[in-house]
């Protein structure tokens, strides 16, 4: 039996309580105006050029990659970044990753993806070609600003008050967050939704919080928790914390966040998430719809997708999203491993990048992504299978009843680590109030417990759990108890069991006597000691009772039993103990190896990772060599020109130089470091593995 609970079964039940929720999708399906649909082809057209002024045939990919997405986001988006362009253009500046500054997620994007978003410096451009390019930007931003009204918003404000309707139906409360990847686009939504009947009932969450409204929700949340500790001294957590409660109150409906709502929220009081822009990568998707389907939801969590019928690239993502990651609909959504089987997220919206600026007809861009689909089907489709079979096959039945007939009643069932701590509870704490004997909230000392975190906090009360304040006290004064020599004879009576359900093999038992005999278990790991409790345990006719079945019988209120002491069978328990330390050795030893192999593996590819990326800027220089080489020998360049060329060559060798030692550098480091890891864990194993008895009962069952 782990001493730490931390099996999936555990994790699972302790996310949902045995109350799951699950995920069901719907898409408003719009069609853009003929100017919208102008705007978005001419601007597409311009991004796949080669020839322009502010990209280039060397554009930053990721700037290309967030422009696209503003493109099906909102015209007054794509307005504000032809507007930063034609600044930068003015200034005699390339676009930068910065210019994108209306896209929220930029800085969390880039830096998934090691990449600089720092300025560009200065380029030599010839005046006329920037002025040229102006101008053409100029006739783009003119489109934009002349369209009023764009149809995605117009959809949303007519489907929105049907969809609030069809939560409250179900009993959720009238409440939804939009998405947005811009914080123009927010603006936009905020003014349109407060024109059409929502004034004084929305809240924005963005990167910077810096308007009006935020900062008087933020100045109230502080007067209100002053003193307190849900004041946690980060402006950011803290903001955060004020916008999410003030969306909670009955007067607000709406949040429209950025992708910085993504991350570090608890929406779970709210059943209704809109993806006004849907993100290209599935692990930002499914971060989203985390803040909603989570412990605590009490209802089903609607996820909505707003469909642009003309725009292919948005459909063919938004199918492989939901038909080959399942982000959308289900009970559990996609695990980290069945989102990362293929590739990073970053990586897949770059993969899509490249079909939508490679393909220059529609058949082209629809066989790329078939390809696409193709590839990451069979290990997508293998990964869930894998997930499903490992979630099912360490739940108990009667986990797997409630998934497969969720209308059926069924009796209310704990995960079972809650359970034996609050067994722990009933046995330690003299005069603390259980309603009931299954109750997971008490009072104890003036002051009420519970172990569901969300009742705590919204109730004010204490959360009472294993790894901290009470409920680590007590297990910790129940450990260094020293019973190993004590005389225990125990009568163990599963009827008394508020969970009778999950005992039934003990109850088996009704009428049997034996000995048991608890070890701990203690092996080397190459992060720490890992300790495992044994359970060696005999009935009285020489039956060997399962170790899995001897731990159960702990679970169960027992009295003493005031039955004289007899001799125990030592020499049984302890073969039965031997048995069970050798498949706990076999076990720990095979987990290590595994480990070994895995960390040696990862360094591995790191150092590959290395090379190759010191190969490719080696290679970038050795071509900017090239060039310049080319230009000193034009005809017609000055002494000067020609000598700052040279100066420039020289400077760029050096840097070569430099990055071809660091690369070797790099790579004897990551040897070294697989070296040391095998030698400190060489020295761990010296620890010898050990088993040390912790006590002797003599058991009944009645």
């Amino acid at each position: 039996m782990p001493v730490c609970q931390r099996s999936l079964r555990s994790q699972v039940q302790a996310a949902g309580h045995i109350s799951f929720v699950r995920r069901n999708a719907q898409t408003f399906h719009f069609e853009p105006s003929s100017s919208e649909q102008q705007l978005y082809e001419e601007l597409s057209h311009f991004l796949q050029r080669e020839d322009t002024v502010s990209y280039g045939a060397k554009a930053n990919q990721l700037v290309i990659l967030q422009i696209r997405k503003i493109l099906g986001s909102s015209s007054f988006a794509v307005a504000r970044y032809l507007e930063t362009l034609i600044e930068r253009l003015k200034a005699r500046k390339a676009a930068a990753l910065s210019m994108t500054d209306d896209v929220d997620v930029m800085v969390e994007i880039a830096e998934e993806a090691d990449e600089d978003i720092g300025e560009d410096e200065a380029v030599s451009i010839s005046p006329e070609d920037i002025q040229a390019e102006i101008e053409e930007l100029k006739g783009y931003l003119a489109l934009a600003e002349s369209i009023e009204k764009n149809a995605k918003g117009e959809e949303l404000l007519k489907q929105l008050p049907k969809v609030l309707d069809e939560i409250q139906g179900k009993g959720g409360a009238r409440k939804a967050v939009i998405f947005t990847e811009s914080v123009r686009t927010q603006n936009y939504l905020r003014n349109l939704l407060e024109s059409h009947g929502y004034a004084g009932r929305i809240v924005l969450m963005n990167g910077s919080n810096s308007d009006e409204q935020s900062r008087k929700t933020y100045a109230a949340w502080l007067e209100m928790h002053k003193g307190t500790d849900k004041i946690s001294g980060s402006k950011t957590a803290d903001m955060k914390a004020a916008i999410v409660e003030a969306f909670k109150g009955d007067d607000k409906t709406i949040l429209i966040a950025t992708e910085s709502g993504a991350e570090g929220i608890n929406l779970q009081f709210c059943s209704l998430l809109i993806n006004f822009d849907l993100p290209w990568n599935p692990q930002r998707v499914e971060q989203r719809i985390g803040r909603c389907h989570r412990y605590g939801q009490k209802i089903d969590v609607t996820v909505v997708n707003m469909l642009n019928l003309k725009n292919k690239t948005e459909q063919r993502i938004h199918e492989l999203l939901s038909q080959k990651f399942h982000l959308f609909e289900g009970v559990f959504g996609a695990s980290d491993n069945v989102l990362g089987a293929l590739m990073s997220g970053v990586d897949f919206e770059k993969e899509v990048l490249r079909i939508v600026q490679q393909g220059r007809t529609p058949e082209q861009i629809e066989a790329e992504f078939d390809a696409l689909r193709a590839t990451i089907q069979d290990k997508i489709d293998a990964e869930f299978d894998a997930a499903r079979n490992k979630l099912l096959g360490e739940m108990d039945s009667t986990v797997i009843a409630k998934l497969q007939d969720r209308g059926k009643e069924l009796d209310r069932i704990l995960p079972e680590y809650v359970q034996r701590l609050l067994m722990v509870a009933h046995a330690e704490l003299d005069g603390a109030h259980f309603d009931s004997p299954g109750a997971e909230t008490f009072r104890y000392d003036s002051k009420t417990y519970t172990t569901k975190w969300p009742l705590a906090d919204e109730q004010d009360w204490q959360f009472f759990r294993v790894n901290d304040g009470l409920g680590a006290e007590l297990v910790e004064r129940a450990k260094d108890r020293d019973l190993s020599t004590e005389q225990i004879a125990m009568t163990f009576r599963p009827d008394d069991y508020p969970f009778a359900g999950q005992v039934g093999a003990v109850k088996e038992l009704k009428g049997a006597r034996g000995w048991m005999r608890v070890y701990k278990a203690t092996m080397p790991t190459p992060d720490a000691l890992r300790e495992e409790l044994l359970i060696a345990c005999l009935s009285d006719d020489g039956t060997t009772i399962d170790a899995a079945v001897a731990d159960k019988i702990f679970m169960v209120p027992a009295v003493d039993n005031q039955a004289g002491y007899v001799t125990p069978p030592d020499a049984a328990l302890t073969a039965i103990e031997q048995n069970q330390f050798s498949d706990f050795s076999d076990r720990v030893l095979k987990e290590n190896g595994e480990w070994i192999d895995a960390e040696s593996e990862r360094l591995d590819r790191y150092a590959k990772d290395l090379e190759i990326e010191l190969d490719a800027q080696i290679a970038d220089l050795d071509g900017e060599v090239r060039e310049l080489r080319k230009q000193s020998r034009a005809a017609g360049i000055s002494m000067d020109e020609k000598l700052a060329s040279k100066r420039k060559i020289k400077r760029l060798e050096d840097n070569v130089d430099e990055i071809k030692l660091a690369k070797f550098a790099k790579r004897k480091e990551a040897r070294q470091k697989v070296e040391d890891m095998l030698d400190e864990f060489a020295e761990q194993l010296n620890q010898k593995p050990t088993v040390k008895p912790l006590m002797t009962v003599r058991w009944a069952v009645e």
